[in-house]
């Protein structure tokens, strides 16, 4: 915390901006990984409370129904790369290693879900899952400067250091 107060100038907004990137980064990273556990059926069976897909068939099938202006041969490879993608966004942002790119990356691929979201679903379905909120959330991440408690932070102080 010394650190914080240190670079803070005396209303607290430093102070709070630093910690908000650390909390956004989390709630990002664990988003992602939600979304994928429920794929696997992590978080239960389809049809039980909270739990959208809970096989990655039923998520395919999905993806199948967002993305309906693709061939259905593409389908199953972008069920897969989108899965791919989010684990490794979300290990990304959890980690805060190379934070910023993560950060923008991860709001395109939620701009995108969010879009073909609402073409496909009309536009109540990604604002109940609160998309276009995680994909703002993403890019604002992406224009801050600090990212304390991470693996960048850490590689930055002893790129100082020596």
């Amino acid at each position: 915390m010394k650190r914080f107060q240190q670079e803070d100038k005396g209303n607290g907004t430093e102070m709070f901006s630093n910690v908000s990137s650390v909390f956004l980064r989390l709630a990002l990273g664990f988003f992602f990984l939600s979304a994928v556990a429920d794929r696997f059926g992590i978080w239960g069976d389809f049809g039980q409370p909270h739990v959208a897909w809970g096989t990655f068939a039923k998520f395919e099938a999905y993806t199948g129904q967002l993305n309906w202006f693709l061939p259905k041969t593409v389908i199953p490879a972008l069920a897969v790369i989108s899965t791919g993608a989010e684990t490794v966004l979300a290990i990304l942002l959890i980690l805060g290693w190379q934070t910023r790119l993560a950060a923008l990356l991860s709001g395109f691929l939620l701009l995108s879900f969010a879009l073909t979201m609402t073409a496909a679903l009309g536009i109540k379905a990604p604002l109940d899952l609160s998309v276009f909120t995680a994909a703002g959330g993403a890019f604002l991440l992406f224009g801050s400067t600090e990212f304390p408690f991470s693996v960048d932070s850490s590689r930055s102080r002893r790129e100082r250091a020596s």
